[in-house]
């Protein structure tokens, strides 16, 4: 599976070191034929230990979407998925960056 829009690696790299990410990965429709011009974009981020962002969570979501070119970002943590459908989204999450 490929994302259905344009991805910066270089941008999305920087917005995980500036933000302490350590993975940032794609899921849901964004990777699938049923994306649409409607669609949001399912983004799920791990934070270094001890980096939990707080109210700033929803500026990183917009800035994304920016970076993203303007998509709404539905931005998540693994902690925060539903757990009946986690084991799926993890297993089909495209990774976007992860800290060497």
């Amino acid at each position: 599976m490929s994302p259905k829009i344009a991805i910066d690696r270089d941008q999305i790299a920087d917005f995980c070191r500036r933000h302490h990410i350590r993975k940032l990965a794609l899921f849901g429709s964004v990777l699938r034929d049923d994306f649409r011009p409607d669609s949001d974009v399912d983004v799920l981020v791990e934070f270094e230990p001890g980096h939990v962002p707080g109210l700033r969570f929803i500026q990183m979501q917009n800035e994304l979407s920016t970076i993203l070119g303007g998509w709404t970002v539905d931005l998540v943590t693994p902690k925060f998925l539903n757990k009946r459908v986690r084991g799926r989204v993890l297993a089909d999450a495209e990774i976007q960056y992860a800290k060497g």
